[in-house]
C-alpha cells in the first residue's frame, strides 16, 4: 500500500519541471482562459459568421486536431519532452494569427485557426504528462500532475475573468484579447523550450523493453470516454437544465462554474495526496461511483422544480466536482504507471484520443438527451458511468512497471 505523499511546494514545483516550466504553464493557461471561452463569440461578432457555422467549424477543428495524436505519441517516444510542449503552444500562436488575419465572413480561415488551436489543445496534455513523468516518479509524479492541473485551472479562471471584464469593449476588445493570447502562447512556448528536457529512449535495456509489452487498456480507454463527460457538466449540462427546465437565473450557472474552478484549484493536490494510499485503479473506480451518485443527485434536484431546484443542483454540483477531482488525479497517473517507458508517449496519446473524443461528443449527447427529460439525461449518465467504473475495476494490470522506475533525462530537446 502506497504511503501518503506530503505536499511540499518547492518539491512539487521541481517535480513538475522546475520554476520556468511552472511559469510557462501559468502563462499558457492565462492565454487560453482569455480566448477559449469566447472563441464562438469571436466568430459571430468579429467575423460575422452565423452561430451554427461557427460551432461546426470549432467542432471540426477539435475532432480533426485529434488526428495529430499518433504522431505526437511517436515523437514523445523518441525522447522529446520540452520541445513537444513548446510545439503545442507554438501551433496555437499560428491559430491566433489566423484568427486576427481572417476577414469578416471568411469561414475557412476561422476553421483553419480552430484546427491549429485544436491541435495545440489536444497535444499539450500528453506532452505535459510525459515531461512530468520524466522528472518525477511514483506517487510524487501523481501529485505533480495534480499540481499542474490546479495551476492550469487557476490560470484559465483568471484569464476568463479578465476576458469577461474586457467584453464591454466590443469587437475591438475581442481582437485585443486574441492578440494578447497569441503573445501569451509565444512567451509560454519560449519558457517551456528553455527547460531543454529530453528523455533517453535507450535508458531502459533492450531486453526489458522486449519483455515489457504495451499494456492492454481497452476498458480504461473506453471508460475514459464516459468519464470525461463530467468536464462538460458545469459548462453545458447544468446551464441547459437550469435555464430550460428550472427557469433559474443565469447567476446560478455562473456561480456553479466559479465554484467548480475554485474547488479544483484548492482541492486537486490535497485530494490526490489523500487518496495516494490506495491503488490508482481503485481511486479511478471510486471517481466513477462519486460521479454517478452526483448525477443521481442532479436527477433528484430537478424533480424539486422552481424554487428549491437550483440550490439543490448547486449542492449536487459540489459532489460532481469532487468526482471530477478524483478522476483527474488518478486517470493520467494510472496511464503513466501502466505504460512501459518506451511506449509512454503512445500510451498517453491514445488516452488523450479517448479524452478528446469524449469531450467532442459529450455536448451533442447531452443536448440530445436533455429534451427527453431529467431521467433520460441524468439516468443515462449515471448508468453509463457506473458501468465504466465497473469496467475499470475489472481490468487487470500491474501498476508498478518500467514507467515507475526513474527515467534518465538530459538537456537538449
Amino acid at each position: 500500500m502506497a504511503t501518503t505523499t506530503k505536499i511540499k511546494l518547492r518539491a512539487l514545483v521541481s517535480a513538475s519541471g522546475g520554476p520556468r516550466y511552472a511559469v510557462a504553464l501559468a502563462v499558457d493557461a492565462l492565454g487560453t482562459g482569455l480566448l477559449r471561452p469566447f472563441l464562438l463569440l469571436y466568430g459571430v461578432t468579429v467575423l460575422r459568421l452565423s452561430a451554427p457555422v461557427t460551432g461546426i467549424a470549432m467542432t471540426v477543428g477539435v475532432v480533426v486536431g485529434l488526428v495529430c495524436m499518433p504522431a505526437v505519441g511517436r515523437w514523445l517516444d523518441r525522447g522529446a519532452r520540452s520541445t513537444v510542449v513548446a510545439a503545442s503552444m507554438l501551433v496555437r500562436v499560428l491559430g491566433v494569427a489566423l484568427l486576427l488575419a481572417a476577414p469578416a465572413g471568411h469561414v475557412w480561415l476561422f476553421a483553419t485557426a480552430a484546427l491549429f488551436l485544436g491541435i495545440g489543445n489536444q497535444a499539450w496534455p500528453a506532452a505535459h504528462a510525459a515531461l512530468v513523468a520524466t522528472v518525477a516518479h511514483g506517487r510524487e509524479r501523481d501529485v505533480a500532475l495534480a499540481g499542474g492541473r490546479a495551476l492550469r485551472n487557476a490560470g484559465l479562471g483568471v484569464g476568463a475573468l479578465l476576458a469577461t471584464a474586457c467584453l464591454a469593449g466590443g469587437t475591438s476588445a475581442l481582437q485585443a484579447l486574441a492578440a494578447v493570447t497569441g503573445l501569451a502562447y509565444l512567451a509560454a512556448a519560449a519558457l517551456a523550450w528553455s527547460v531543454h528536457l529530453h528523455a533517453q529512449p535507450a535508458a531502459t535495456p533492450a531486453k526489458d523493453r522486449d519483455d515489457e509489452p504495451a499494456p492492454r487498456t481497452r476498458a480504461l480507454l473506453a471508460a475514459n470516454v464516459v468519464y470525461v463527460f463530467c468536464l462538460n457538466v458545469p459548462e453545458i449540462a447544468l446551464p441547459l437544465v437550469l435555464l430550460t427546465q428550472l427557469h433559474a437565473s443565469p447567476v446560478w450557472s455562473a456561480a456553479i462554474f466559479v465554484a467548480n474552478t475554485v474547488l479544483v484549484v484548492t482541492l486537486q493536490v490535497p485530494v490526490t495526496v489523500l487518496l495516494s494510499r490506495f491503488s490508482r485503479r481503485t481511486v479511478l473506480s471510486l471517481a466513477g461511483v462519486v460521479l454517478a451518485v452526483s448525477y443521481l443527485g442532479f436527477l433528484a434536484a430537478t424533480s424539486l422544480g422552481h424554487g428549491w431546484g437550483a440550490p439543490a443542483v448547486a449542492a449536487a454540483s459540489v459532489l460532481c466536482t469532487i468526482g471530477e477531482i478524483i478522476y483527474a488525479g488518478s486517470a493520467t497517473a494510472l496511464v503513466t504507471a501502466l505504460a512501459p517507458a518506451h511506449v509512454l508517449g503512445r500510451a498517453l496519446a491514445r488516452f488523450e484520443l479517448s479524452t478528446g473524443f469524449g469531450l467532442a461528443v459529450s455536448p451533442a449527447v447531452i443536448t440530445a438527451l436533455a429534451p427527453h427529460g431529467s431521467t433520460a439525461l441524468w439516468g443515462s449518465l449515471a448508468g453509463a458511468t457506473l458501468l465504466s467504473a465497473s469496467a475499470v475495476a475489472a481490468e487487470k494490470d500491474q501498476e508498478t512497471r518500467l514507467s515507475d522506475r526513474p527515467h534518465r533525462a538530459r538537456a537538449g530537446s
